[in-house]
């Protein structure tokens, strides 16, 4: 690790991506603890926490985990990059759907400069739309949000927290274009790491306040070897993603030889590489979302109190601590992984891309069939995909419900951790390369 640090900093062109975005990152975990206005941040923190430990797969628990604890403070950038993640995956399904914005993701650098643009203006709108809801909540959270006799004033209160934590949104998604133009890695991605990373000593902490009470012996004694557990655990899923990260299948493609004048071109044998993790982490993404729902309007309409009511009830079945939210997390993971590899995969168009290139699959005829072989092929690799999100995502619910402890680690959160930091490492090595330096793996 070291040496790869060394070997970085050694380029000084590599050396001011990596100072810009190390600052970058600095501005952002300025803004998470910048407050909004109006607010007793220590009221609403403890109510935040109230909620999520009641019920730990609200989206609540969701958006605070994704922006890096700045949500339960209702700080600048208490919205992190949800409104832009959330944009994004609109206008990837808006591209599918109208033929329009397909033409134009087709049209080249420009074509991708105005879908850019689209996506700036709808991260805005659900800025607004979200920030209004947070709004909403802290009115209705009682002992939070000043009040004041006159209406002007209250209009007035409402529409600074709001468009504060819209402009939060705004910025939040310049810097990540910041990073992408001066910076090293996704700017999104590393700022969605960089909010997660700065939990990781709460975690610990907690993890070791665990482990004290352990050494306490009786009824505690357990956590001896829970809290161990957990450690060992977050080690192996670690090294698990890894490996399915890098894991792909490759389909072997020949290109046929053809005479251009004196020249020979073509004849060559490589292959198509199918990622086993072709989706990353986006369905888990749309099925917290979605399995967050019910907690979430259970947390609207009742807060705090239990009534006994049938409604409240059905609300209740979707929570964390019910098996049933297991199942359905799981499914949905494998459904929505199958869903946006469709999007974003057409054998048909492969298969025809290949035969314009003159190159077909040994043993498979060009057209339909290399078409069929490529969606088959496809559909295997997803449920091996689909599988090992599912599993990643449900393993840190089996062991918190066993362990009884919850250090507000998800999945999620060691899927993002690990890929961006994958991609980042990438980018520098090959970034490297070009300056014909020797890579990390060497």
């Amino acid at each position: 690790m070291f040496k790869i640090i060394k070997n970085a900093w050694a380029i000084p062109e590599l050396r001011k991506k990596i100072l810009f975005t190390l600052f970058i990152i600095i501005v952002f975990r300025i803004g998470a603890a910048v407050p909004v206005p109006f607010l007793d941040v220590d009221r609403l923190k403890a109510n935040i926490e109230a909620l999520i430990s009641a019920d730990p797969g609200n989206l609540v628990s969701y958006l605070n985990i994704l922006s890096g604890g700045a949500f339960e403070y209702a700080t600048l950038f208490a919205m992190s990059v949800t409104p832009y993640i959330n944009s994004s995956i609109i206008m990837q399904l808006l591209t599918v759907a109208i033929p329009a914005l397909e033409k134009l993701s087709k049209e080249g650098e420009e074509g991708r400069k105005k879908l850019g643009q689209y996506t700036r203006y709808a991260t805005v709108i659900l800025g607004l739309i979200q920030g209004s809801a947070y709004y909403v909540y802290l009115r209705n959270s009682s002992g939070v949000l000043q009040r004041y006799d006159s209406a002007v004033a209250n209009v007035y209160v409402a529409a600074l927290i709001i468009l504060t934590f819209t402009a939060g949104s705004a910025i939040m998604m310049w810097l990540g274009e910041q990073i992408n133009q001066y910076g090293i890695g996704n700017g999104i991605s590393i700022l969605l790491f960089a909010g997660i990373v700065s939990r990781g000593p709460q975690s610990f902490a907690q993890l070791y306040e665990w482990f004290r009470l352990g050494l306490q012996g009786g009824q505690y004694t357990k956590y001896l070897f829970f809290v161990p557990l957990i450690v060992i655990f977050f080690i192996i899923v670690v090294g698990f993603i890894v490996f399915m990260n890098s894991a792909e299948r490759r389909i072997p493609v020949q290109y046929a030889k053809r005479v251009v004048g004196r020249k020979m071109f073509g004849g060559q044998s490589t292959h198509i590489p199918i990622k086993v993790n072709m989706s990353g982490v986006m369905p888990i993404i749309f099925a917290s979302s979605i399995i967050a729902i019910p907690s979430t309007l259970r947390m609207f309409i009742y807060g705090n109190e239990q009534p006994d009511t049938i409604g409240y009830k059905i609300l209740s079945v979707f929570s964390r601590q019910n098996a049933l939210y297991a199942i359905v997390y799981f499914v949905l993971i494998i459904l929505f992984a199958y869903f946006y590899v469709t999007i974003q995969y057409n054998p048909i168009e492969m298969a025809n891309n290949l035969r314009k290139n003159s190159g077909a699959i040994p043993g498979i005829r060009p057209g339909k069939p290399t078409a069929d072989f490529i969606s088959k092929i496809i559909a295997r690799i997803t449920l091996i995909g689909a599988l090992f999100l599912s599993v990643i995502a449900i393993l840190p619910i089996i062991l918190a419900a066993t362990t009884k402890i919850n250090i507000g680690m998800s999945g999620t959160s060691i899927l993002i951790l690990v890929g961006v930091a994958l991609e980042t490492v990438q980018q520098i090595e090959s970034q490297m390369l070009m300056r014909h330096y020797k890579g990390f793996l060497e």
